[in-house]
């Protein structure tokens, strides 16, 4: 690749820490050149100075709890960005090398791409069914979705995630951008806008970040319950290629899985796992028949019903 586009990235954090350091410190050794960093921090805690000196292409804003919004920040970056392209990333996902940049925007090379995302390994104290679930949502090959995929591959024609994913600017701006105001999901309401104008979204197998969770029942819980919000209120995206398929996919390979690989013990965990996540997902998608005071125990964005929702 001869000719380097205008790339910035976007970095929304809150309480960084050390590998928040490392993350930003491996984004400035990338092959491919980055214009700008975007830092959006959320003020709680300690900042590390660290990141104030480490380059003069960081740009850094603080803003209060209350101003944060998944779609919001990530827009308000998008507006003071002047590249081509936009890559967004969240503070705890590390670059694996430094060809994260490059592989990404590999794909634009294909003018009807909008986006791409890249894939997350786990990390090496990652537990067995996570890494199992890191695996099936992001493998080895990479793929290039459109909507001529919805009957094959469904809910997963949408899939994207701005732990790591790289956007094409005068596509994501003529589709309006993130949504100034939404509790989670913006990056899929965003690839489901992009498939449904006839652009493609890639997944870059090549362009790689170690990113995994170790979620508790609650936490995971309270994901899905958010995540159905955000389905139940966008039915012009979700309506139609609901997500209950491709959970039942997940949680059957797991098992197979864990009985193949030696650990049955872990099948009771996987099922309340699972249990937890389908419940926080169809009271999700029935948030408007409870009352308000359920809501707030159950979704992981309390800011975000302040409005009155």
């Amino acid at each position: 690749m001869t000719e380097f586009k205008k790339v910035d990235i976007i970095l929304p954090i809150c309480n960084p820490d050390e590998r928040t350091v490392q993350a930003v410190k491996r984004l400035l050794k990338q092959n491919y050149p980055v214009n700008r960093i975007y830092i959006f921090h959320t003020d709680k805690g300690m900042f590390p100075k660290e990141l104030e000196t480490l380059s003069e292409i960081i740009h850094i804003t603080h803003i209060r709890p209350e101003q944060f919004d998944h779609g919001g920040t990530r827009h308000q970056g998008a507006m003071i960005s002047h590249a081509e392209f936009l890559i967004y990333m969240t503070q705890d996902a590390l670059p694996v090398n430094e060809k994260l940049v490059e592989n990404l925007m590999k794909a634009f090379e294909d003018e009807r791409v909008g986006a791409a995302y890249a894939r997350q390994l786990p990390a090496s104290d990652c537990g067995a069914i996570e890494r199992f679930t890191r695996n099936f949502n992001y493998p080895a090959e990479s793929r290039v979705k459109s909507e001529e995929d919805l009957a094959e591959l469904g809910i997963k024609t949408y899939f994207c995630s701005n732990t790591c994913a790289a956007y094409r600017k005068s596509v994501y701006m003529s589709l309006g951008g993130f949504e100034t105001k939404i509790i989670f999901n913006e990056d899929m309401i965003m690839a489901g806008r992009i498939i449904q104008s006839g652009y493609k979204i890639a997944y870059a197998a090549d362009a790689q970040v170690i990113h995994s969770h170790h979620d508790g029942c609650l936490k995971l819980f309270k994901r899905n319950f958010d995540m159905a919000v955000s389905q139940t209120e966008h039915p012009e995206i979700f309506e139609g290629v609901p997500s209950e398929k491709e959970g039942i996919k997940l949680v059957k390979q797991t098992f197979g899985y864990l009985l193949k690989n030696g650990k049955p013990w872990l099948i009771v965990r996987l099922f309340l796992q699972s249990g937890f996540k389908y419940l926080g997902y169809k009271m999700g998608r029935n948030y408007r028949r409870l009352p308000r005071q359920v809501v707030m125990r159950c979704t992981m964005n309390p800011g975000y019903w302040g409005s009155g929702q």
